[in-house]
């Protein structure tokens, strides 16, 4: 059940600038001052997110048996930390192009248009980890209790 808490405040995180982004262009300016704010902080939630995603698929295939007598909770499990480890990703790499770009104007622009194709797949990636989480805890209910 954690790993679906878990994956739902990521998503939240990820798809929430975007989606307010995609619904009202005014906040804009305002999502942009207080974006080098937490930068550090985004960075290290990203981090901490990814290895902890890396660290479930590993821990998925160790435990392939698991397919055998709880197949949905595997698979669910499996993709769940999949989407932690991507999630966990674009949080880093957000935040990477927000420390080291800012010093070359053509490696600037580039970021901004890197920045912009990646922001929706950060919308359907945020959704996606929602429902996914959702799934796990449904599934951790299921097969535990």
């Amino acid at each position: 059940m954690i790993f679906g808490i878990t994956l739902i405040l990521l998503s939240i995180i990820v798809a929430a600038p975007s989606l307010l982004l995609s619904k009202k262009p005014e906040v804009k300016e305002f999502l942009e001052k207080i974006e080098p704010l937490p930068s550090l902080i985004r960075f290290m939630i990203g981090l901490i997110f990814c290895f902890w995603g890396v660290w479930g698929v590993i821990s998925a295939i160790l435990n392939i048996e698991w397919i055998t007598t709880f197949p949905i909770r595997w698979i669910t499990l499996l993709v769940g930390n999949i989407m932690e480890a991507v999630l966990g990703f674009m949080l880093v790499f957000r935040s990477i192009n927000k420390f080291f770009v800012f010093k070359n104007g053509a490696t600037k622009e580039k970021a901004n248009q890197l920045r912009e194709k990646s922001a929706s797949k950060q919308r359907k990636l945020g959704v996606l980890g929602i429902i996914i989480g959702c799934l796990q805890i449904v599934a951790s209910f299921l097969f535990y209790m």
